[in-house]
């Protein structure tokens, strides 16, 4: 019985020393986080209440704010940061999805909100915007100088009509500008009396030989006015024979071929350099003059809403569209690298202020409950906290057994 008496003196301190230590450690452990909230006693708060980090959340907040932002979020470090972000092909990939993104929204644009824009822009440009400039620009000397003298050069100089044209052009003229009707009236207006004496006379003044007997014997008056008489009176038979006439003549042939031969380099070159001049102040004056007129009745009679519309579907519909957007999404990548490179740092120290970094770990420390934040950190440092707890086992567990050493040697 002694020797089991003296045996229990020797393993008590070892055993007692590891509880001591081992417990002694969770409990401050725990204490850093618990209790939670301050514990009140007859209206006092229990002192250690609540845990060291509870406690002191602002503070920590505060810290943590300051060891981010002073070594890990630095200005330079945020810098490249951005930089990696904005890379060129993020850039292109992220700017390609928000214009497809825009198209699939002017797709799926059931009350034609877009239309509306555009046909509001395309009224108030082509009816509004586009008259006050033109009328601006066609007071400069040199206003469309060199597109109207290409579109004189390489369309006005070298047209000329084909046979089709010109027989087209042709049968036009003979059958609705200058009818046997047309042609008869024409007749009776020119033959009037002072007309016929001035022709008779002049035929009696210069001919000579066997015309000058027979205007002096016979003369033109009569048979112009016996033709004038005829005329009026014969309005049918004076058409037929006209008609039979022209046919006769040949007058739609010869008319057909001096059509074709119409063209404007058979002019001498001072001739055509004015007639380019001529044709360049025309348009001029006439911009300056009617040119809003004009632009803004042409804008008052066209539907702008449909017009909107169909540009929009066409713009859907287009495989040009569709395949154009990487091309663009590319450029637009571009120009903002070559932007950014000048300007990131100034950007940057705008951006920061505003993103207030500083502010936002703060506030987010401390939204953090106790409860989430004990388990954050356990999350990230259990295993070294639980060596701890350990270590404080082992150092009682030795304490004891230097203790039961001390005991044998007395």
């Amino acid at each position: 019985m002694a020797n089991f008496s003296d045996l229990w003196v020797l393993i008590t301190p070892p055993i007692v020393g590891g509880i001591i230590g081992y417990f002694t450690n969770d409990l401050a452990i725990k204490m850093l986080f618990r209790p939670y909230r301050p514990l009140q006693v007859y209206g006092r708060r229990v002192p250690f209440t609540p845990g060291l980090i509870p406690r002191n959340q602002d503070r920590l907040a505060k810290r943590i704010s300051d060891t981010i932002m002073g070594s890990l979020l630095t200005p330079e470090e945020l810098q490249n940061l951005a930089r990696r972000l904005l890379e060129t092909e993020r850039m292109q990939a992220a700017i390609n999805w928000f214009l497809r993104l825009a198209l699939d929204q002017v797709k799926s644009d059931t009350e034609q909100k877009t239309a509306k824009i555009l046909s509001g822009i395309l009224h108030d440009f082509i009816g509004e915007s586009l008259p006050r400039i033109l009328r601006v620009l066609a007071r400069r000397d040199d206003f469309l100088a060199p597109q109207i003298n290409q579109i004189f050069d390489q369309v006005l100089l070298e047209f000329q009509l084909s046979d089709k044209q010109s027989e087209q052009l042709s049968e036009w003229i003979l059958e609705v500008v200058l009818p046997p009707e047309v042609l008869r009236q024409a007749l009776i207006d020119f033959l009037t009396d002072r007309n016929i004496s001035i022709i008779d006379e002049g035929f009696r003044e210069q001919s000579s030989g066997t015309y000058w007997v027979v205007a002096n014997l016979l003369g033109l008056r009569n048979s112009l006015t016996r033709l004038r008489t005829f005329c009026l009176d014969e309005k049918e038979e004076t058409n037929r024979r006209l008609a039979e006439l022209i046919k006769s003549l040949g007058l739609g042939i010869r008319l057909q071929e001096w059509l074709q031969n119409i063209t404007l380099q058979n002019l001498p070159v001072s001739t055509v350099k004015q007639l380019r001049k001529t044709l360049r102040d025309a348009v001029k004056v006439y911009i300056q003059e009617q040119g809003i007129d004009v632009m803004q009745g042409l804008s008052q009679s066209i539907d702008w809403d449909h017009l909107s519309t169909l540009i929009l579907k066409r713009l859907q519909t287009s495989p040009v569209m569709n395949t154009s957007l990487e091309l663009v999404s590319q450029e637009l990548a571009l120009l903002l690298e070559r932007y950014l490179e000048q300007d990131l740092e100034k950007i940057m120290t705008q951006v920061i202020p505003i993103l207030n970094i500083e502010q936002v770990i703060i506030d987010r420390v401390n939204g953090t409950s106790p409860e989430n934040l004990e388990a954050a950190i356990n999350g990230i440092v259990k295993s070294e906290l639980q060596a701890i707890v350990n270590l404080g086992g082992i150092l009682g567990i030795i304490v004891g057994l230097l203790q039961t050493l001390l005991l044998i040697l007395r």
